[in-house]
């Protein structure tokens, strides 16, 4: 029988709770908490498909690559309350977001729920009562072209991972992924590296000058820079005219630019300091000067601008945007339209009159259309919910932190993109110095701006990337009143020599925003893009800047030599139009993935490539020639530089085996030059010091340099007779320790050498709880510890130095600094799995998530501050998905045999998904629809050993996305 109460599924919790607010009593909200189930893993299938079609993907290539899914472990809790809360229904409403994922999210659920009960499929783009409300009157279908559009991707990128990730893990390292998008992604940080690797600088000259105009005083007048412009009518080079060889572009040769040299600019300012060289005011120009708002944020524009303005990641901007839409602040973040509803005009419109004067208000609302690759225009632009904005002070009562700067920031743009232009003039002025001695003469400009009428940027003005040629000196200067043909006095004159400089490396933010242009992503795919390429260790931040590993060297390297189509920008963008037509309908999604795979006539397909690779030299793949006699090589324990010279090995036979030199820790790979290269080479080798005896064992400390940085070794004494050759596997091992950072390989003494052997120090005993504490040194720094507890030490040298009051008082505060006296960081509200409270903590490797059940690491780079309910329930979902670390099982003895009556039948194989059904979600009759639309889906019930990876499969292999 039915319930009485309709069942709203979201996604997230907290889009359950304010929803719940609005919809009243009548309707129960619950989360799924995301996905409930995702493709399986190979490996954990069940024994009768591994051998089948399924066995290689999961996705059976031969069947209208239809996939086998499976509920994840950690999601069945989730499932059960989910079917318990559908017995009390009369109706399922799912509300899940309206994009692809958001699409098939519902999709899943249906497929898993089969619900006998109406469903019907509810969107909005933001959560206030008048868009629930119209959402609630205006219920749709489960849009299954959206599905398909999903579904080709996650398969996709199962095919695109799961053939060319082994190829990475023989040839260059374990471990390894390759994406459809992070490979992109990765080369484009690489090729602007080898940009700056090959990049030459050069250097050149100009003269800037302050002018007055008062003639005996020039400095007690009204003074102002200016820039040599031209010498002689010939232009003087600047920066932009310079190629990234140093050589002047064909096109300043072909204008005539110049360059000074260090002497001819030294030479020309003796010459115009003479008191005979007249300097004039030869040309005045004024143009009037106008300025247009920024358009209202996409995804996209949304990090560029965060990223510069609040210098927040691309992961702090999702995280605080996705709670913003949830408690329904702001409209869905995910967009790449920057338009505005005529219900956004006019509140931005009104706001900008209230707050800035009616005159800041243009007569015509301005409208705004998207510009990028691949522009979907699904949805509104990032702003404000409702139709009256709440003001950044009304939020404030609300919102803190993160949430509140963000939303500050959209509020702002916002509401100066209805604003009117920004209006002024600008004043370009010319002088004239010469003839000189030798009959030059210069020619210096100047240029200011003023700004008479404000307009938008009363409210807001637009950030800028890192620029690689700077503005010249004299432009944009406040000039004073002159008039053509006014002689001026020089004040000054300086002559300044300058460098060319390399492209600069991508940031978030640039990254994000070349991305788009190309056409690679979509909105909901940058953030995962930039974190995937950076837990994978292929590019490491460096301040703002993304600075590839020589690992990304080796694999964008193989990429490009063996799948070439396959990380083509075009190709890669192209992959993501060609799932906007599936999402629009127009194209058939087996059809396309058997044209991926398999190929197409002007297309090999993946299999081909694959299947025909041919021998791939690895040592070719993870070499890099530096100079003719200095290789880098790219090792399973880093990179390292090989040359032969005298001090290489020789051995018995003649064979030379070239010398290894270890790079610096934290060189990039642009600073290693040929000259830097050199020099290290040149460095002194570093031999073994013996540094004396132990007087407690008479065994030889040595001093060494190893592949993971300096150490000090004991060395066993030689027998006095001899031993056999073969070793004890009982032996115990010498002992070992590293040094310091502080520490020189070539001064350490003994003392200091027993000292780092006999770690951990012996700090004393806590007279309180008469627990031994101990100094030593861990994986991530030098830290304390008594029984369980421990604490972080600020320096190495502190292991050595420090006593029992400074470590009694160190262990008396709490573990993350003092800015709690709760052993909480943070604490939020119950997890939706556990139903126990999360909590923030810190602990001996840093800070964590946990539910008192599960922790969970947060990743290097997160601000703890910055960490929501949303994205604490997001990290122990991937821990549980995980599952705990596996231990090597012993040896099993043969099972015994059952008996023939009790053996299982067969599982079929997923039924083929048939193209030509369509999905309703209105009726019963419509979820039968949608599950033969779907039918491969229907085995959900797979093993718990399969289910419990299913949700790490993303990470596990290649998917970009």
């Amino acid at each position: 029988m039915p319930g009485t109460k309709k069942l709203v599924i979201v996604e997230s919790p907290t889009k359950a709770k304010t929803i719940g607010a609005y919809l009243g009593d009548d309707y129960e909200v619950i989360a799924s908490v995301g996905h409930i189930r995702d493709l399986a893993e190979p490996s954990e299938l069940p024994a009768e498909l591994k051998k089948g079609p399924f066995g290689k993907f999961a996705v059976d290539v031969e069947n209208n690559f239809n996939p086998y899914y499976v509920v994840a472990e950690n999601k069945k809790k989730t499932v059960t309350e989910l079917k318990r809360a559908l017995k009390n229904a009369d109706e399922v409403w799912l509300a899940t977001d309206e994009d692809r994922e958001g699409e098939a999210i519902a999709w899943h659920l249906l497929e898993v729920l089969k619900p006998k009960v109406p469903v019907r499929r509810m969107v909005f783009h933001e959560i206030t009562k008048d868009a629930i409300e119209f959402a609630k009157n205006n219920t749709r279908d489960i849009d299954v072209a959206l599905v398909d559009a999903q579904e080709t991707r996650r398969i996709l990128d199962r095919l695109y991972g799961y053939d060319l990730s082994p190829v990475l893990w023989r040839k260059v390292a374990p471990k390894l992924s390759a994406g459809r998008v992070q490979s992109a992604a990765t080369r484009l940080v690489v090729d602007r590296e080898r940009e700056r690797l090959a990049f030459v600088s050069a250097n050149y000259w100009d003269l800037t000058g302050i002018f007055g105009t008062a003639l005996d005083a020039p400095a007690d007048g009204e003074t102002f820079s200016a820039r040599l412009a031209r010498l002689d009518g010939h232009t003087i080079a600047t920066g932009r005219d310079y190629d990234d060889l140093g050589q002047l572009t064909e096109k300043a040769t072909k204008a005539g630019v110049v360059s000074l040299s260090e002497t001819d600019a030294h030479s020309l300012v003796s010459q115009l300091r003479a008191d005979n060289v007249a300097i004039t005011v030869s040309s005045m120009e004024t143009k009037p000067h106008t300025r247009r708002p920024a358009a209202p944020f996409t995804t996209s524009t949304l990090q560029q601008e965060a990223s510069r303005k609040l210098r927040f990641t691309s992961r702090q901007t999702m995280s605080a945007a996705q709670t913003l839409y949830e408690r329904g602040f702001i409209t869905y973040m995910r967009t790449d339209s920057p338009s505005l509803s005529s219900q956004a005009i006019n509140a931005a419109r009104t706001q900008a009159a209230k707050l800035y004067g009616a005159e800041t208000v243009p007569d015509s609302p301005r409208l705004y259309k998207g510009k990028s690759k691949g522009a979907q225009e699904a949805h509104e632009a990032i702003r404000p919910a409702g139709e009256v904005f709440k003001t950044p002070s009304e939020a404030a009562s609300s919102l803190t932190g993160s949430e509140l700067k963000l939303y500050e920031l959209i509020w702002k743009r916002t509401v100066a993109s209805q604003m009117a232009d920004a209006k002024g003039s600008t004043a370009t002025v010319t002088l004239t110095a010469g003839p000189t001695e030798n009959g030059s003469t210069a020619e210096f400009t100047a240029s200011g701006t003023v700004i008479t009428f404000r307009g938008f940027l009363l409210a807001y003005e637009e950030g800028t990337d890192e620029k690689r040629h700077t503005a010249a000196a004299g432009s944009d200067e406040k000039l004073p009143n002159l008039s053509e043909g006014q002689r001026l006095a020089l004040a000054e004159l300086e002559a300044k020599g300058h460098d060319t400089l390399p492209k600069p490396r991508y940031t978030e933010a640039s990254l994000t925003k070349k991305l788009e242009e190309l056409g690679i992503g979509r909105p909901s795919t940058y953030t995962a893009i930039i974190s995937t390429i950076m837990d994978r260790g292929y590019v490491a931040k460096r301040g703002e800047a993304l600075v590839p590993s020589w690992i990304a060297f080796s694999v964008v390297r193989l990429l490009e030599d063996h799948f070439t189509e396959l990380v083509e920008y075009d190709f890669t963008a192209s992959m993501e139009d060609d799932l906007d037509r599936i999402a629009a309908g127009e194209e058939d999604r087996g059809e396309w993935l058997k044209g991926f795979y398999f190929g197409t006539e002007n297309h090999p397909g993946l299999r081909s490539i694959v299947d025909n690779l041919g021998d791939i030299d690895a040592r070719a793949i993870n070499s890099i020639a530096v100079t003719p006699e200095i290789t880098l090589r790219i090792g399973k324990y880093g990179p390292y530089l090989e040359v032969v010279d005298e001090h290489a090995t020789v051995s018995e036979d003649g064979t030379v085996t070239p010398r290894r030199v270890n790079l610096p820790e934290g060189l990039a790979p642009d600073e290693l030059t040929a000259a830097k290269a050199q020099e290290l080479v040149d460095a002194p080798p570093v031999v073994d010091r013996v540094i004396g005896v132990n007087p407690e064992n008479g065994k030889e400390i040595v001093a060494k340099d190893g592949r993971f940085g300096p150490y000090v070794t004991e060395i066993e004494p030689e027998p006095a007779e001899p031993v056999p050759a073969k070793k004890s596997k009982t032996a115990p091992k010498p002992r070992t320790a590293s040094l310091f950072k502080s520490m020189d390989l070539s001064t350490i003494d003994l003392e200091t050498a027993l000292t780092l052997l006999n770690l951990p120090r012996t700090v004393g005993v806590d007279p309180e709880s008469g627990e031994e504490i101990t100094a030593q040194n861990g994986r991530y720094g030098a830290y304390l510890k008594k029984g369980t507890d421990t604490r972080s030490l600020t320096a190495e040298d502190d292991i050595l130095t420090i006593n029992l009051p400074g470590a009694i008082e160190l262990f008396a505060q709490p573990k993350y600094g003092a800015r709690k006296a709760s052993s909480a960081l943070k604490e939020f509200d119950a997890d939706p799995v556990s139903g126990k409270p999360i909590k923030v903590k810190d602990g001996r490797f840093g800070p964590y998530v946990t539910d008192g059940v599960t922790n969970a690491t947060i990743p290097r780079g997160e601000d703890v501050e910055a960490i929501t309910f949303e994205r604490a329930v997001e990290l122990l979902e991937i821990k549980r998905a995980k599952g705990p670390a596996k231990k090597k099982a012993p040896a099993k003895k043969a099972p015994a045999k059952k008996p023939a009556a009790k053996k299982a039948p067969a599982k079929k194989a997923p039924a083929k998904k048939p193209v030509a059904k369509k999905a309703t979600a209105t009726t019963t009759k419509a979820a039968t629809s949608a599950a033969a639309k779907k039918a491969a889906t229907a085995k959900t019930g797979a093993p718990s050993a399969a289910a419990t990876k299913a949700a790490a499969a993303k990470a596990a292999e290649a998917a970009a996305e």
